[in-house]
Order: structure tokens, then C-alpha cells, then sequence
């Protein structure tokens, strides 16, 4: 049986392409000029070893759950890289999630040790309490009152040899949180298989080849990037903050590296997007771009199209943490025939699925759906939750595990063995292309007494005022309606948030915006609007409206 630890990828190339950047990191500037640290494949590969063999060494064994709390850059690879080779499952969490959510995920995950920068390791250490298991530790950085190696102690030692653990391709890979957007963050296993079909699907479907230069605006991307072959650019940028890019950090690294693809959340691009067209700068050499985590706005698709290679291309990947890669669309099939519909309310087309997924629309429930025969499967057009399965759908919550209840659905296969469905929470509907539209999270629908309105396509009728940013839809109880029924209400955040403080224009504004919801069967029912000068959106990819945020404050005004 071959070794299906995603690791040996990096190793294998390793040996085709040793000499080749594997990764590079920005360091500050001097005479003007940015400074890089690289590491080329074969130093990675060895340098992983080095940290896979410190790790055994310690007591760290195939199986043990190991916090990963390291700054995106070589380190942060290296780290991930050495653990997959130590055969222990690493626990990733978004530190942009706030330091209470982010101690709660790591106590819910119940780590053996961490591997971490020293800030982390002290703070950790400062309360053993909620960490009883945790014995062992890699620091990245200063060791302060603590034990356990640090990263530059493994590194002055001579390379052990390829020190890889032999795994199945069912054995857990990593922890990986989601960014509880509608709800509670929740561990989420990662198999090796998760992993490798990730790294096939994406490279085969993106055409992907070793040797090509990545600027990857979310660190797992980097990943995905050494797995594939090609080298990853780390930019300067706070990923957990992409809405607060410095557009010109993006431009100076694919320029100074030549980077041909990148992938980032549409927060960047929307401020890299803006900050080319005033300053009349281009990225000429961009043949990619991978966008993802929400819908991706028309305007700032054109806007990214007219400023990449003329024959370039932008892919929205839709997935989440449980489930990705499942479909995909390229920006002229949206920007096309799809654009004018979605304006309409049709929602958004997140495109076909990959080869590897199977999926289905069933009817919307909110109840645990145990097995796959109790399912209703709806028609093309009509508007359900989607379900999916494939060898990259993840099988279970390992944190928070009341919530597989309501997410998997589990079928018997042809061979006797058990296939998991995953429960997107994304309601929306199959057209005659076998393509999937999304009209909205399931959790955020609103029930009134005239029937169920989807965000996405609510939203859609008044995003076309020209003095709308964003929108949002949200549900509102009051005295006199049945149980389970609310009150459509529609938020706006305008463009220019000084309208807000002009009592003139913005009465003239939702006089526009009534008028606009009434001429539309989807929103002739949406009476209440209300204004917000900044929507609250997700940390992950400062790109999703907190729908259950803005509908708190909806009900507290009067």
C-alpha cells in the first residue's frame, strides 16, 4: 500500500525540481527595495524532516492533536509540512476570530501540544487549565519559562533523512475551524484524502502545472501551492484582515516575482481592483485569479479583468470548510449570460461541479436528515438546500459534534461501506445546465406569512440603486405574527455614508428604494427599510454580511 500522506508531495518534488523557490517571504524594505526570504523545495522538504524528527524525538506520536499558531511565511509551512510528516493532525484556527473564540475553538479542540509563536505559548501556558492534555510544545521564536524545543534548535541539527509517517488516506490530516459565520465556530476533520483530492481537483480543473509563481492571499493556499509544485509568493498582508490590503504590497510582489496566478478573498481584489484604475496600474503578467469565500461582486470582476492579461481569467471556486472544492465558474460566464439574471433576483450562479462530486437539491428543512432515503429531491428551478459528497467532503465535526446531526447525511454504498453527504446550509436550485444558483444561506432565509424570501435574491432588486453599496435582508418578530413568521426587513449600507446625516436626501433615497421593491414580485412585500453606515462581515474573508448581527440591531430600532 502506498504512503497517502499528502506530505510526500512535497517530497517528490523535492527530487524533480530541488533547486526551485518553494516559498518566499516578505521581509521590510532597504534603499527602497522590498527584501525576500526564500526557501527553495529540497530545503523545505529537508527542513520539515528536521521538524517531523524534533517532534517525534519529544514524544509526539501518529494521531495527537497539535495546535498550529504561526505567523503565514516559511515557518508556518515548514511547521505544516513537518507535522503532516509526524503523522499528527494539526489544529488551524483564524486568528482573526478574536482571542476569546480563538481559546474557546483550541480548548474545544483539546490539544496534545502546540507548535507556536512564543506570545501564544506564554498565553497558553498562563492557563493549563483549559489545555489538561497538552504536553508537549515547538516554539517559533524566543523560548521564555517553558520546555520543548524551539524551531531554530531543530533547524542547527543535521537533516535525519526523509522522516515521513506512513498514513491512510482515511487518517486525520488537520483540524481546520470554520469561521462560525452562522454559528459557532466548529472543528471540521481533514483526512489525508481530503487534502490529496483537493490538490488534484484544483490543479487539474485550473491547470495548474509545477514551476508556475502563486501569490496566495490565504495561507492555505500556500499549501496547496508546495503540493502542486509551484512556488508560493506570501504577501504583505494580514490575512485575517484582507479588507485591509495595501494594494500596492500585492503589486510589488507580482511584479518583483513575476507571478502569474493568485488566489484571494474578493476583499482584496475589490481594494487592489480600485487602487489600479485611480493610479493607472496594471497587472500585466497575471494569467489567473482564484477568488473565494462569497460572491464576487460584477464591478469588481470587470474591474479585475481589465487590469490582468488580456487573456487572462478569474475563477470563483465555490466550496466551504466542510466541502471544497465543489463548483466553479469563470468570470465571463458570470459577467455574460448569468449577470443580467442575478440582477433580477435569479441569485448567483456558482457554476457546475467538479468530477468528483455528486450533489443534489432537496427540500428545505431545518430538522436532522439521517439517511439519504428520507430526502426529497427537488426539481431543476425550484429552490432547495444543497447536499454534496465526494471524496474531499468532509465526514464529521470532531468540536461541537451535536452539529453532525444537522449537516451529514449518510447513504450505504454499493460496496457496503458508508458515504457522507454534507449539508451545504445553502439553499438555491439546479437549472437546465446542471449548474447551481445560489440564492442565500438556508439560516438566513426569512419566513413571512406570504412565504420564504432568499437574501440573495432580495438583496439583488435593490443592490441596483446607484446609491446602494450592499444590502441586506433580514427577519424581525413582532406581536401578532403566527409562530416561526417575521417581518421582511431590508438594511442598506450606502455608498457614501454621509447621505445618513441628510435627512432630505435620504428620505428621497427610500422613497427610490420602495419604489424599486415594489416593482419586483420577489420584494413587493418589503415595506421596513432601514439604513447602516457599515455592514459587520466575516473574518476569514471580510467578505460575508453577519446577517444575525444586523438583525439584532434591526429590531432595536424604532
Amino acid at each position: 500500500m502506498s504512503n497517502a500522506n499528502v506530505a510526500c508531495r512535497l517530497a517528490g518534488f523535492a527530487k524533480i525540481q530541488p533547486d526551485k523557490i518553494a516559498v518566499v517571504e516578505p521581509l521590510g524594505h532597504r534603499g527602497g527595495k522590498r527584501q525576500y526570504r526564500t526557501i527553495t523545495f529540497r530545503e523545505l522538504d529537508e527542513d520539515s524532516d528536521r521538524i517531523a524528527a524534533g517532534l517525534k524525538e519529544i514524544g509526539v506520536r501518529k494521531g495527537m492533536r497539535m495546535a498550529l499558531l504561526v505567523t503565514p511565511g516559511i515557518d508556518f509551512v515548514s511547521c505544516v509540512f513537518g507535522l503532516l510528516k509526524s503523522g499528527a493532525p494539526m489544529i488551524l484556527i483564524d486568528p482573526g476570530m478574536g482571542k476569546g473564540n480563538l481559546i474557546q475553538c483550541l480548548q474545544d479542540a483539546d490539544p496534545n501540544g502546540f507548535v507556536a509563536i512564543s506570545k501564544v505559548q506564554a498565553i497558553c501556558r498562563l492557563m493549563p487549565f483549559r489545555f489538561p492534555h497538552s504536553e508537549y510544545s515547538l516554539t517559533v521564536g524566543r523560548r521564555w519559562f517553558w520546555g520543548g524545543p524551539t524551531l531554530r534548535m531543530l533547524r542547527e541539527r543535521p537533516w535525519p533523512g526523509p522522516c515521513i509517517e506512513e498514513v491512510t488516506d482515511d487518517d486525520p490530516a488537520a483540524i481546520i475551524f470554520t469561521t462560525g459565520s452562522t454559528g459557532a465556530p466548529k472543528g471540521v476533520l481533514y483526512q489525508h484524502r481530503t487534502f490529496n483530492t483537493q490538490v488534484d481537483e484544483i490543479s487539474r480543473q485550473y491547470g495548474i502545472q509545477p514551476g508556475q509563481t502563486d501569490l496566495p492571499g490565504f495561507p492555505m493556499f500556500g499549501l496547496f501551492n508546495c503540493a502542486m509544485g509551484s512556488t508560493a509568493v506570501i504577501p504583505d498582508m494580514d490575512a485575517s484582515r484582507p479588507a485591509s490590503v495595501d494594494p500596492r504590497n500585492i503589486l510589488e510582489a507580482v511584479r518583483d516575482w513575476n507571478a502569474s496566478q493568485s488566489f484571494a478573498s474578493p476583499a482584496v481584489w475589490k481594494a487592489v481592483g480600485k487602487w489600479c484604475h485611480e493610479n493607472g496600474e496594471k497587472l500585466e503578467n497575471v494569467r489567473m485569479i482564484l477568488s473565494a469565500g462569497a460572491p464576487v461582486q460584477e464591478n469588481v470582476l470587470q474591474s479585475i479583468r481589465e487590469i490582468i492579461h488580456p487573456d487572462g481569467e478569474i475563477h470563483t471556486p465555490y466550496g466551504a470548510t466542510e466541502a471544497l472544492p465543489v463548483a466553479t465558474i469563470s468570470s465571463r460566464e458570470i459577467l455574460g449570460e448569468t449577470a443580467l439574471l442575478s440582477r433580477k433576483g435569479a441569485g448567483v450562479c456558482v457554476g457546475r461541479k467538479f468530477p468528483s462530486i455528486r450533489w443534489r437539491v432537496i427540500r428545505i428543512t431545518d430538522e436532522p436528515i439521517e439517511t439519504l432515503e428520507e430526502t426529497e429531491e427537488l426539481p431543476a428551478g425550484e429552490i432547495g438546500e444543497l447536499m454534496v459528497t465526494g471524496p474531499q467532503i468532509t465526514r464529521e465535526y470532531v468540536t461541537r459534534t451535536e452539529a453532525n446531526a444537522l449537516a451529514k447525511v449518510y447513504e450505504k454504498g454499493p460496496d457496503g461501506k458508508e458515504i457522507v453527504w454534507h449539508r451545504m446550509g445553502d439553499v438555491g436550485y439546479l437549472d437546465a445546465q446542471e449548474r447551481f444558483w445560489f440564492c442565500g444561506r438556508k439560516a438566513h432565509r426569512v419566513e413571512t406569512v406570504h412565504g420564504p424570501c432568499f437574501t440573495i435574491c432580495c438583496e439583488a432588486i435593490f443592490n441596483e440603486h446607484p446609491g446602494v453599496n450592499r444590502s441586506a435582508l433580514v427577519g424581525v418578530s413582532e406581536p401578532g405574527l403566527p409562530e416561526g413568521k417575521f417581518r421582511p426587513v431590508l438594511i442598506i449600507e450606502p455608498k457614501d455614508p454621509s447621505i445618513l446625516q441628510d435627512r432630505t436626501k435620504l428620505a428621497k433615497m427610500k422613497e427610490e428604494l420602495l419604489v424599486l421593491g415594489a416593482a419586483s414580485p420577489l420584494t413587493e412585500k418589503i415595506g421596513t427599510l432601514l439604513f447602516h453606515p457599515s455592514f459587520p462581515v466575516d473574518i476569514r474573508h471580510n467578505a460575508k454580511i453577519f446577517r444575525e448581527k444586523l438583525a439584532v440591531w434591526a429590531a432595536e430600532q424604532k
